[in-house]
């Protein structure tokens, strides 16, 4: 597994996901967990430090995972900020081997104005995307139920929306293999 930090976009040679979220809301600890690579996807406590798309090819599939610049930083320049989003709308756009977003969403705070603006995207651009909670660990199990089902909800009638909500651990390694699945799942000869 390779990652290549990059402006310009790789031929759409393989199968691809992407991760998004708000900065700071766990992308590279779940992409670290899902690979079981510790250190591969570079995770700060310094928010707004993916700053390029993030291409990480796995080996011995036709498997490519982009980690997409967190959203939602407000201390990042303006420059910064225009750069990360058209950077994110020229991958999304027409990318016909791109099969979903993971939208990471921190279970401690739920859905923001921002995330719902960052779904208005995917709906207008058509592509398919799935809410996965992050940071379960941290809030009670009882509040994780409630959370996924509120979340689903509020999801439902969104067109690119994939129905199901994952819950995520990073650390307690909680649905990981569910999400696991969920990607080995698009691949055509695994599927």
């Amino acid at each position: 597994m390779g990652a290549v930090a990059l402006d310009h976009l790789p031929e759409p040679d393989r199968i691809e996901v992407a991760f998004a979220g708000r900065s700071n809301v766990g992308k590279s600890s779940l992409i670290n967990a899902l690979t079981s690579q510790k250190g591969l996807a570079r995770a700060s406590g310094e928010p707004g430090r993916t700053r390029e798309l993030n291409f990480f090819e796995v080996d011995d599939t036709d498997l490519r995972i982009v980690d997409l610049p967190g959203y939602g930083y407000a201390k990042a320049p303006k420059p910064v900020v225009e750069k990360w989003t058209r950077l994110t709308k020229a991958f999304l756009r027409g990318r016909v081997n791109l099969k979903r977003v993971y939208l990471l969403i921190d279970s401690r705070h739920g859905l923001k104005e921002v995330d719902l603006k960052i779904m208005d995207v995917f709906d207008e651009a058509a592509v398919s995307y799935q809410v996965v909670l992050t940071k379960t660990d941290k809030i009670k199990p009882p509040a994780v139920i409630r959370l996924i089902a509120e979340t689903g909800e509020k999801i439902a009638k969104r067109p690119a929306a994939f129905p199901r909500v994952i819950a995520t651990s990073s650390a307690k390694q909680d649905g990981v293999d569910q999400l696991r699945a969920e990607i080995v799942a698009l691949l055509p000869d695994m599927g």
